[in-house]
């Protein structure tokens, strides 16, 4: 077995090859202020100021994290001029997430301890 093959005959590349999508997956939502804030955004359209309370985000974090999110597609931004505010909801994309969130909320409540340090 060459060192590059794993156990079963593929290839450590085959193998890595096979989790892409989920890594890439993970990369677009994988951080904890993505998750918060797509969560929050379950619930339906959101403004700036609203979401900045109900997550505890600051302002700056908030920014970042919602130019992220809607950069990956998940998160669209909707301005309006009177009076002047920013609303942010899920894409198509974004809303398909929500039974991934449920299925991984299902998951950490048997397996995750939240307790533990």
């Amino acid at each position: 077995m060459s060192p590059a093959a794993t156990t079963d005959g593929e290839t450590v590349e085959e193998r890595n090859a096979e989790a892409c999508p989920v890594v890439e997956a993970v990369e677009q939502i994988g951080s904890e202020w993505r998750l918060i804030v797509l969560q929050d955004l379950t619930d339906g359209e959101r403004r700036f100021n609203e979401l900045k309370r109900s997550t505890g985000a600051s302002s700056r974090t908030l920014s970042r994290v919602l130019d992220d999110l809607e950069d990956v597609g998940l998160v669209d931004r909707r301005v309006e001029d009177r009076p002047i505010a920013t609303y942010y909801s899920l894409t198509e994309k974004g809303k398909a997430l929500c039974p991934v969130f449920s299925e991984l909320e299902s998951w950490a409540d048997e397996w995750v301890d939240i307790g533990r340090p």
